[in-house]
């Protein structure tokens, strides 16, 4: 009877690493902080520029990446700025060519997983931008300078600059040739 129950309880987060309080509390406040600055400064630079766009949704989604995982690859600076521009870029140019949502949904998302792959910046929260901007129905470039480029941009720099400031090290180094 244990033994049935721990292997239903692999279902519900048994395989998921153990997490002291410390870590789970330090993980939480760096996206709050970090996402709190990168919203005061894209606002401030919206409204420099007169947009109204500053924030993206699924950048909450890198956050979580970046500031509790900073050492997964996929939370690497390249990959989250990378991957989430790339899939604007993606959505943006079908909404130009494709009308029907229930083609270019799936192909924008299945055209950004080939472009990170591609690029070698898999982000999963990327997928959601093209998503994010086709049923936005986005249709100028500059939506993937500002917000989507420059929000992960100052995502990474939060990041960096918190996770090395609480014993995080980011981004991840290559590793050093032994001679």
């Amino acid at each position: 009877m244990k033994n049935a129950f721990k292997r239903c309880a692999f279902y519900f987060g048994g395989d998921q690493a153990q997490v002291s309080w410390q870590e789970k509390l330090r993980s939480a406040f760096g996206a709050l902080i970090g996402l709190a600055l990168v919203l005061v400064l894209a606002k401030y630079l919206g409204d420099l520029n007169g947009t109204n766009e500053w924030l993206i949704a699924s950048l909450g989604a890198s956050a979580l990446l970046v500031f509790a995982i900073p050492q997964s690859p996929m939370a690497q600076p390249w990959a989250v700025i990378g991957g989430n521009s790339i899939s604007a870029v993606v959505g943006i140019t079908l909404n130009h060519f494709v009308s029907e949502p229930f083609i270019s949904m799936p192909a924008g998302v299945a055209l950004s997983i080939l472009g990170m792959f591609c690029l070698r910046c898999l982000h999963p929260p990327a997928a959601a931008v093209a998503l994010i901007v086709i049923s936005g129905q986005i249709l100028h470039y500059r939506f993937a300078l500002f917000p989507v480029l420059v929000d992960s941009v100052l995502l990474i720099v939060a990041g960096a600059i918190y996770n090395n400031l609480t014993g995080k090290r980011y981004p991840n180094r290559p590793p050093t040739s032994a001679h």
